[in-house]
Formats: C-alpha cells, sequence, structure tokens
C-alpha cells in the first residue's frame, strides 16, 4: 500500500554527481566571462590582421537585423578631412609664393655678379675655386675687399691656394685679369667699352628671363595640384577658379618684380 512513496534509487542523483555538475558549470561560467572579456577588449580590423579596443565601436542594427560595429571616430576623421581639405588651395598657393620668392632672390644674386665699370666684390661671388680636390667659392677662401672704385684686392686665408684662386679667376669668364703678387691678388677693373655694355646688357636680361622661366613652372605646379584638387572632388569650381586667379596674380607680381631688378641692374651697367 505504500509502494507509491518510494524513491527509484536509479534516478536519485547522487551527493557526488551534484557536485560535479556544479563544477563543470562554474568552468563553463568562468570560460565564457573569460571570452567576453578578452572580446571587449580587442576586436580584429578588417582583413589587416589588426586590432582596435572594443571601447571605440559601437553597434548599429541593418535591415536584415544584424549587427555590425561602427567605428565613432568616423564623423571626427570626417570633420577633420574636411578641415584639411579647405585649406589645400591656401597651402598650394602659399608654397608657390614662397618658391616664387626664392626665384626672384636667386636673380637678385646673380646680378650681382655682373660687374659694371666699377669695383664690386660681388662680381666674383660665383667663381669656384679646386681647393685639394673640391671646387669651393672663393669667398669662403679669401677676404675680397674694394681698395678703390677701380680695383679689387683678394687676400687668400691660405696663401698656397693663391695660384688656384689665380686660376679660377682667369678661368670663370668675367674679363677681369688678376695681378698675384705671392701674398695677395689684385684685379684692376677697366672702364666698359660700348661693346662689353652690350653683352652685359645681355647677359642680365638673360638672367631675368632664367629667374621668370622658374616663376613659371611654379605656376604650372600650382594650377596642376588646383586643378586636381577639383577633379578629386575636393575643391569646387568655384574655389578653384579663386585659387587659378591667385596663382596668376603671384606670377605676374613676382614677374614684375624680376623686371624691375633687370632694369636697375641694366641702368648700372649703362652708367659710364
Amino acid at each position: 500500500p505504500h509502494a507509491h512513496s518510494q524513491i527509484d534509487p536509479i534516478r536519485q542523483p547522487s551527493p557526488s554527481t551534484k557536485i560535479m555538475k556544479l563544477s563543470l558549470a562554474a568552468v563553463v561560467a568562468s570560460s565564457a566571462a573569460l571570452i567576453g572579456s578578452a572580446n571587449a577588449f580587442t576586436a580584429p580590423l578588417g582583413g589587416s590582421g589588426a586590432f582596435v579596443a572594443r571601447s571605440s565601436l559601437s553597434v548599429r542594427s541593418t535591415s536584415a537585423g544584424t549587427h555590425r560595429p561602427i567605428n565613432k571616430h568616423n564623423n571626427h576623421h570626417a570633420a577633420s578631412s574636411a578641415t584639411s581639405l579647405s585649406m589645400s588651395i591656401k597651402d598650394v598657393t602659399s608654397n608657390a609664393e614662397e618658391k616664387m620668392g626664392k626665384s626672384v632672390d636667386s636673380v637678385k644674386q646673380n646680378l650681382q655678379t655682373v660687374r659694371t665699370g666699377r669695383a664690386n666684390a660681388n662680381i666674383l661671388d660665383r667663381v669656384m675655386v679646386e681647393y685639394y680636390g673640391a671646387p669651393t667659392p672663393l669667398n669662403q677662401l679669401a677676404t675680397v675687399s674694394v681698395p678703390s672704385s677701380q680695383q679689387l684686392q683678394i687676400d687668400p686665408y691660405d696663401k698656397s691656394a693663391t695660384a688656384e684662386i689665380e686660376k679660377a679667376i682667369i678661368e670663370s669668364g668675367i674679363g677681369l685679369t688678376p695681378n698675384n703678387d705671392g701674398d695677395v691678388i689684385r684685379i684692376n677693373i677697366p672702364s666698359l667699352t660700348e661693346d662689353r655694355r652690350k653683352e652685359l646688357l645681355k647677359q642680365c636680361k638673360e638672367i631675368g628671363e632664367e629667374g621668370k622661366v622658374a616663376v613659371r613652372n611654379v605656376r604650372r605646379d600650382g594650377v596642376d595640384k588646383i586643378k586636381k584638387l577639383e577633379k578629386k572632388s575636393e575643391v569646387g569650381k568655384d574655389e578653384m577658379a579663386d585659387g587659378l586667379d591667385s596663382m596668376q596674380a603671384l606670377t605676374d607680381k613676382h614677374g614684375k618684380e624680376i623686371d624691375d631688378v633687370v632694369s636697375a641692374k641694366e641702368k648700372e651697367v649703362m652708367t659710364v
């Protein structure tokens, strides 16, 4: 009569079985926690094998109900890119202006080497001396002074280089004859003949034209860069037009500067 109250010993779990099940559950829970923790810190970025912190990722639902990570820094990066793009044309024109200015400076320096009827130490600036096997500017090897309006004096730091300096002056093509006394070198500046003045005027024009070609080359490079920005849709057509106008204005400005310095030198050459 009490059979229904008896418990089947086969179905009754033993204490050791309970302990094993609890231990297994604890191991599974710990493993899941570790995996979740690792995933919370790193996640593969695309197919590059690189990893990024998940703290920088958020999740967006797609139309299919799945989720994919979205970098929160995208908006900031886009804003930074927009700022840099808005400065691109300005950077191009600023760089062009700097290069054009250097072209003008080069013209001025080269014109100083064109001699006139008066002594000028700058006419020796482009004379290169073979000093211990290395081409060296004369003005690094000697002191050049102007003792009178018709004479230059070269005083070498190393007296053993006097002969090499004399040779370099003769071969430089400046049309002057040095007098070497073994200690210093003196150069008498003769009055310019009419034919010689014409040659020097031609030389001035050539130096000026070289400078203007350099300026135009800078303009061409700048124009190409600006057009590429518009082609890539990084700037609008109006911005491109403004940039091209700026490039032309810079070209005109520096071209006029070159014309002015050449004209001033020509007047100096023609002054008797």
